[in-house]
């Protein structure tokens, strides 16, 4: 499953949830506290990714945007359960 998300580094707090309407479509919020400096940001991003769904690290791979705020992430697992976790976090 592929999931559209709009990164926050440096935040007080790694969260995830919340809906960002972007030019692209609505994309999941998630802010971590690591700065986006020499790929950090992006490994934190996927480390609370895989915790907010309940999946392995190794289950989420960054699929664009590892430069930009606005990524795609694909996850592995159970579709339906990804997808309902996925609605909820949205809100």
């Amino acid at each position: 499953m592929k999931v559209s998300v709009r990164v926050r580094p440096g935040a007080r707090a790694d969260t995830v949830g919340g809906r960002w309407d972007g030019p692209r479509g609505p994309a999941l919020l998630v802010a971590v506290r690591a700065r986006a400096v020499e790929g950090a940001a992006n490994a934190a991003v996927l480390a609370a990714l895989a915790e907010a769904f309940g999946v392995r690290r190794g289950d989420v791979e960054l699929v664009a945007g590892a430069r930009g705020r606005d990524k795609v992430v694909a996850l592995e697992g159970d579709e339906p359960v990804l997808a309902a976790r996925h609605a909820a976090l949205l809100g």
